[in-house]
């Protein structure tokens, strides 16, 4: 473990690229973290993606919608996150400490009754192997969501697309101010249809999070347009929360390139559940 850790002290992040001012960035940040990552990098460009989430079909209001009276309330061991810009916290996933959250996530059947329309869900996949980076989508009501899946903008049944995983609301994990729910739900159905070479995110988290928040520093090569003509760009810190309260921080120049990071240590890490609370639906 110690010689993984001097490695990554040596990463110069300030040298990566940012991304394309163009909006669509052609290459991938590559980046090699040898205390969470293979030698293996997979690609979480999320523009192209194979169908990892296994949706079946595009559904419908209504549809398919299940009548479990027992849910479950899960806490995973997972990677716990903080970011900054500057000194102001603008991302936290951590279950301590004053910017301490619930990280408790749910069966699929019981988001809908936590949700209502405009609100930010992460699905995760809890299987054996290995398993995708956090899915997210804007929740839009009717058992519907609005996310970047295989190269697309589309909606979906959520029962379908979380179909076997779990998931959990995550409105407050940014710290930005959110749109009224009624323009974050136009902001996701003014992209459906959208493909590929058209869509200016790299990946479901980034879509949904502008859906929400509204900052072009989530698109593609947007905080590069933002900083055109001056002589110092933003500062980012994303600090990965180890074991016995250690913290280790790296930089990026860009709000999206700190993203794909992050989502990159989620993909490799393995999910396990370390308490599970069954939970009844009294309702009939």
């Amino acid at each position: 473990m110690g010689n993984q850790l001097d490695r990554i002290t040596h990463l110069n992040y300030s040298e990566l690229p940012t991304g394309d001012p163009s909006g669509i960035e052609k290459d991938e940040l590559r980046v090699g973290v040898a205390y969470f990552f293979s030698d293996e990098e997979e690609d979480l460009d999320e523009r192209g993606q194979p169908d990892k989430y296994s949706v079946k079909g595009s559904g419908s209001p209504g549809q398919e919608t299940p009548t479990h009276h027992l849910h479950h309330q899960l806490v995973l061991n997972e990677t716990q996150f903080s970011a900054f810009r500057g000194q102001e916290c603008i991302f936290s996933k951590v279950s301590s400490g004053p910017q301490a959250g619930d990280l408790s996530v749910y069966s699929v059947s019981a988001l809908p009754a936590l949700c209502k329309p405009g609100d930010l869900l992460e699905l995760l996949y809890l299987g054996p192997s290995e398993h995708p980076p956090p899915h997210w989508a804007v929740y839009v009501g009717s058992g519907q969501i609005i996310h970047l899946h295989q190269g697309q903008i589309r909606q979906d049944s959520l029962y379908e697309a979380a179909a076997g995983n779990v998931g959990r609301v995550v409105n407050s994990w940014y710290r930005f101010r959110p749109l009224v729910a009624e323009l974050v739900v136009q902001n996701a159905c003014g992209h459906l249809g959208l493909k590929s070479d058209e869509i200016c995110w790299t990946n479901s988290e980034s879509f949904a999070a502008w859906c929400r928040f509204g900052k072009r520093e989530f698109k593609a090569g947007g905080e590069l347009q933002a900083a055109a003509g001056t002589q110092h760009q933003q500062q980012y810190h994303l600090k990965i929360h180890l074991a016995e309260n250690k913290v280790h921080t790296v930089r990026f120049h860009s709000l999206e390139d700190l993203i794909r990071e992050k989502r990159r240590i989620d993909a490799s890490g393995k999910l396990r559940v370390i308490k599970d609370l069954a939970i009844v639906d009294e309702k009939e």
